[in-house]
């Protein structure tokens, strides 16, 4: 009896362990390096334009890992900016989908928790897979949206 009782221990292991192992997923990882040549790009083209504005980039999660304040840049945009790129991390879209739809009527979409409803927040993909984004505030909303673009396309 107690060599069964060993076996059925054993073999709940080994298939408690094949389990644990199949729920583990390889996951891409936006680097520091990552998030400041997007930020460089993205403020290249923002000084290229004269705007002043904030840019923000996050992880999958919507985490800071990056924020730079260009000078005279309004201080409101610091917050906007990070919501615009966590709207777009953690949706997986960009935050204009959501402005688009409040726009068109459908105000429900304000209650969605941690979504910002402003143009200006880009994903940032590898291999199809989100894995940040950028958002950028203080200018008009397609001039944001545009620095931002120009920052995810850096990481092509």
């Amino acid at each position: 009896m107690t060599m069964r009782k060993s076996l059925m221990a054993g073999l709940a292991v080994a298939m408690i362990a094949g389990t644990a192992h199949a729920q583990v997923v390889d996951k891409k990882a936006l680097t520091l390096a990552a998030a400041k040549k997007i930020a460089a790009a993205a403020e290249a083209d923002a000084k290229a334009k004269g705007a002043r504005v904030v840019i923000v980039v996050v992880d999958e999660g919507g985490n800071l890992l990056l924020l730079e304040r260009l000078d005279d840049t309004q201080v409101a945009s610091v917050n906007v900016g990070i919501g615009k790129a966590r709207t777009a991390a953690i949706f997986r879209r960009p935050s204009k989908v959501f402005e688009d739809q409040i726009r068109d009527g459908r105000v429900a979409a304000l209650a969605l928790p941690g979504a910002t409803p402003l143009q200006g927040g880009i994903t940032i993909t590898y291999e199809g897979k989100v894995i940040g984004a950028i958002g950028v505030s203080g200018e008009s909303p397609a001039q944001d949206e545009d620095i931002a673009k120009a920052g995810a396309a850096a990481f092509k």
